[in-house]
């Protein structure tokens, strides 16, 4: 599982989604140093021994990123890390408790914490000892019952954070998809003013996009290239490039450092301009996503995406005529999908003719307003589970069963990624063996796929 709130996947199903390091519990853990604890990192997604790690360290406190796919075999871990170690607190977070909060203390009587919202500054005040009822933006066990305090503002000045405490992981665990370079995430920013239907961004980080400052990100940088040997980079946030000068100013930041590194991040299709493109690149930008969603402009305006499908094709060329790569993301089985928008998106996707591309299954997460409309128009079933979040349905559309979307979802996927033209450029333009590896698995995979 990849567990950043705004986006928690699991990648075994997702042909170019590698895992990515914990930067939550990254930054969480640099938050307890800095308190004067001893800090350790597990990433269970990627193996490891719970009981025996519980055993060794003892630890006081148990900090746990949940997600929402996860939640269950999350919430038994827990319980089973209680019994180890019945003294010690456990504090959760994660996208699921900004509406699961007090309940889930009630019902999960093992926890004792739960940090809803930015979690850095919570945590702080809990190991500092602040009393439990002076603290924002938890709910706290008081008589077996969840006790919800006041919401904490996000914070303004993102650069107060320490960086990510990158020595208590395995970076060489975290590899480029395509040519197995280790690669570290930097959160630059926070927050997104568009709040679209499906997607976690503003509950989770706010509507205003708080950046941090250029040389921040750059000292962080260098600390990745000077103690760890990293000089690939995803730049993670909700909308990279919202700030024109921000922006620019980054990528003149790193030129003038001659960082010599390479980035990618994530772009709106209405902010990316010719000249910005142009200097991404000349700083180290070899790929760009875009939430393109679907093809169909009827379910981009029913999703409030605020996008027109010309402005996305404009924004395809400026990346292509800057020579950056372009991994273009889809979704697939909203509740206005038809085979008739399904096929508009698969056709669309061919158009575009990006480098990439993600055909997601759209997932109806606790917080977002996909879900609250979901629950009223009694899309779920019986058998709704977030266990293969993205790749298979957890919901019906209005007028298609998840079966039937699930179907065309792998159609989608194969049509744009088995065609021979397709095929002959990805193949011209491999430089090295792990590169040739890694994209033989990735087309035997898709070949496998039933």
């Amino acid at each position: 599982m990849n567990r950043e709130d705004r986006c928690q996947q699991p990648t075994e199903n997702l042909l170019v989604i590698p895992p990515l390091p914990p930067v939550d519990l990254m930054y969480l853990a640099a938050i307890a140093e800095q308190a004067g604890c001893e800090a350790k990192i597990a990433d269970y997604s990627l193996g490891g021994n719970m009981e025996q790690d519980l055993n060794d360290f003892k630890p006081d406190y148990i900090v746990a990123n949940i997600a929402t796919p996860a939640f269950r075999t999350d919430m038994e871990a827990l319980r089973k890390a209680k019994e180890i170690l019945p003294q010690a607190k456990i504090i959760v977070k994660g996208a699921i408790f900004l509406t699961y909060n007090t309940n889930a203390i009630y019902e999960h009587q093992y926890i004792d914490y739960v940090i809803i919202g930015e979690p850095e500054l919570p945590l702080k005040d809990i190991l500092d000892n602040v009393p439990d009822s002076e603290i924002p933006g938890i709910c706290y066990k008081q008589n077996m019952q969840g006790v919800k305090n006041k919401p904490r503002k996000f914070i303004e000045n993102l650069d107060i954070l320490p960086f990510p405490a990158r020595h208590l992981v395995n970076n060489n665990l975290y590899r480029r998809p395509d040519n197995g370079k280790v690669q570290a995430v930097i959160k630059v920013s926070r927050g997104c003013p568009f709040h679209c239907f499906f997607c976690l961004a503003t509950p989770v980080s706010g509507i205003q996009v708080r950046m941090r400052s250029v040389d921040n990100i750059v000292l962080e940088i260098k600390e990745c290239i000077e103690k760890y040997n990293i000089k690939n980079f995803l730049f993670w946030s909700d909308l990279f490039d919202f700030d024109r000068n921000w922006t620019m100013d980054l990528c003149k930041k790193i030129i003038d450092e001659k960082l010599n590194i390479v980035w990618s991040a994530n772009t709106r299709a209405d902010t990316i301009s010719q000249e910005m493109a142009g200097l991404m690149y000349q700083s180290g930008c070899r790929l760009m996503s875009i939430g393109v969603e679907s093809g169909s402009q009827m379910i981009l305006d029913k999703i409030g995406k605020r996008l027109k499908l010309e402005t996305i094709r404009k924004a395809v060329k400026i990346l292509k005529k800057a020579k950056i790569k372009i991994y273009n993301y889809f979704v697939i089985g909203l509740p206005w999908e038809t085979e008739e928008t399904v096929e508009e998106t698969i056709k669309f996707a061919i158009e575009l003719d990006s480098d990439f591309i993600s055909f997601y299954t759209a997932t109806p997460l606790p917080g977002t307003r996909f879900y609250d409309y979901a629950i009223k128009e009694k899309l779920f079933d019986n058998t709704a589970s977030y266990n293969n979040a993205y790749y298979y349905p957890v919901i019906r559309t209005h007028a298609l069963s998840k079966e039937k979307v699930f179907e065309l979802h792998k159609q989608a996927i194969k049509r744009f990624y088995l065609r021979p033209g397709f095929i002959i450029r990805t193949l011209m333009r491999l430089r090295t063996f792990t590169e040739f590896k890694n994209y033989f698995r990735a087309g035997l995979n898709l070949f496998l796929r039933k």
